[in-house]
């Protein structure tokens, strides 16, 4: 057998524990959790409030089922952060890497808890932004993706961190604070993937925000390429720009260098409405798009590199050093 063929069997039994891992990421588990994160009982999660505090603690009490380590600061999961009213959290948890040269580096994958509360009028008898899509979905897609990595063996090289924080809708808040106050060395993270409204629109695509700026959504596009079994095209997201706009969490860490990619499904006509329901979100959808991120996370994970940002992106986009 060539060298060229024996690549390519290697690569191909890599890639036969991940498929069968990424099988754990069902839509049934992703509605599970967006049922109970946008339910009404959670009052659409604002920041501060007791039911974003709820929210949160369902969020730990899985990272800690699941056996991830702490990763936030005092040997806990939680972060909290000062906010008018109080305070609210990011909850953490750590996937420590197997490989000694390379654990201490960190791959982030986010999504925001928080949505904005409930309206002042009532319509229809409804009052509650339930926020399903935005972002109870990347919030499950996360948690979802925690079952899987829990799961597999062996585990990746890299570490992986995964991060739901809040405040994002009162302008990233909680992200900020975890660049300004981070929980690992901010120059440990080689990536940031951020799941935010993974659940609507058509079912057969996913749009890419940091299309152009990094390597990371070349390999992304790759991976949809591999995995036609995910029934995913993917493309650039028509709302980023060349100058990174500041509208989710990686915009905190990609302004300290951190090389990202945002999946996202696109707005629709129940963005911050009460519309934005559980019963209405694709769980079939925001599963596929775990998966995919599944994948992605996995390879940046496992590969010898690191993520390498296009050298003009970086110099519009990173204003403060790591």
């Amino acid at each position: 057998m060539g060298a060229a063929a024996l690549v390519a069997a290697a690569a191909l039994a890599a890639a036969a524990p991940a498929r069968a891992q990424v099988t754990l990421i069902t839509p049934a588990l992703v509605a599970r959790h967006i049922a109970v994160l946008a339910d009404d009982s959670m009052r659409g999660r604002f920041t501060p409030s007791r039911e974003l505090e709820e929210a949160a603690a369902y969020v730990r009490e899985i990272f800690r089922d699941a056996g991830l380590a702490p990763g936030g600061p005092g040997g806990g999961f939680e972060q909290r952060f000062p906010v008018a009213g109080g305070s609210a959290p990011n909850e953490a948890g750590l996937l420590r890497g197997r490989d000694a040269a390379l654990a201490g580096e960190v791959v982030v994958v986010v999504a925001h808890l928080d949505h904005i509360g409930v309206a002042r009028r009532a319509a229809g008898g409804d009052s509650i932004y339930n926020g399903a899509d935005d972002n109870a979905s990347g919030v499950a897609g996360v948690l979802a993706l925690v079952r899987g990595f829990m799961k597999f063996a062996p585990r990746p090289r890299r570490s992986l961190l995964f991060l739901v924080t809040s405040g994002e809708e009162e302008g990233l808040i909680g992200a900020r604070w975890f660049v300004d106050h981070p929980t690992v060395p901010l120059d440990s993270v080689v990536a940031l993937v951020n799941l935010d409204m993974i659940s609507r629109n058509r079912p057969d695509s996913v749009y890419l925000n940091g299309w152009g700026k990094s390597s990371l959504p070349d390999l992304v596009r790759r991976l949809a390429g591999e995995h036609p079994e995910l029934h995913l095209a993917v493309g650039p997201d028509v709302e980023d720009r060349p100058l990174t706009p500041a509208d989710s969490d990686h915009w905190p860490f990609q302004r300290r260098g951190v090389p990202y990619v945002f999946f996202y499904t696109g707005e629709h006509a129940d963005y911050h409405r009460l519309g934005d329901e559980p019963a209405r979100a694709d769980a079939d959808k925001a599963a596929r798009v775990s998966r995919l991120a599944f994948y992605a996370v996995l390879e940046i994970a496992n590969a010898r590199e690191r993520p390498r940002w296009v050298e003009d992106a970086r110099r519009l986009n990173v204003t403060e050093p790591r």
